[in-house]
């Protein structure tokens, strides 16, 4: 189940009123979703592990300050954004990853999620990982703007409205970062002959 649909409002709304219970429950509901985000955007376990622990540390202490409940999704990927910003900043003259860094164990169940059909069989499984990893490789290469957006549209679902929330920018802002970041992907796709048959992504 999607979710968007595992809570509702009135959920939320206990967890704004300090309702421990409903805050834990929807750290379990979301806590996947922003280690992806943060992930996705580092394509490091740990970086992505520290944002995420620190969005919520953030909710729990900062959720009085919501002033609207339904729009706790974009409230969040605020947060987070802004987490992932920061260690962007104290890390930008380091080189964030390569292929040798990643921990293959403990993060394997975090990483781009598979289908039913694709785990059924190993070696598709395994070619699928392959083009993941590239994959990231390629978004890593666009801008931390439009990487953000990418992620958030493509992968984590929100609509233009939310991430233009989230980001705290207008939905044309959103929009063109939106085109040029595919734009740029679907150019260093093509540099490494990366089509989107083989990786199942629609450019």
């Amino acid at each position: 189940m999607d979710i968007a649909m595992m809570h509702s409002d009135g959920l939320i709304t206990r967890a704004h009123e300090g309702d421990s219970a409903a805050q834990n429950k929807i750290i379990q509901l979301w806590y996947k979703r922003i280690y992806n985000f943060a992930y996705k955007f580092f394509f490091n376990h740990d970086l992505a592990m520290e944002v995420t622990q620190r969005t919520f540390i953030a909710m729990h202490k900062n959720f009085q300050q919501l002033k609207d409940v339904s729009r706790f999704k974009s409230w969040l990927y605020t947060i987070a954004v802004n987490y992932c910003r920061e260690e962007l900043r104290k890390r930008k003259n380091e080189r964030l990853t390569s292929m040798n860094e990643f921990e293959s164990g403990n993060e394997q169940s975090f990483k781009w999620e598979k289908s039913e059909r694709r785990e059924e069989n190993p070696e598709r499984q395994l070619r699928h990982a392959e083009l993941s990893d590239l994959l990231q490789q390629c978004l890593l290469e666009l801008s931390p703007e439009q990487r953000e957006v990418v992620i958030m549209k493509e992968y984590e679902g929100l609509k233009f409205r939310e991430i233009a929330e989230a980001l705290n920018v207008s939905e044309n802002t959103v929009k063109s970062r939106m085109y040029y970041g595919l734009n740029g992907l679907k150019k260093i796709l093509d540099k490494k002959k990366i089509t989107k048959e083989s990786i199942g992504y629609e450019i």
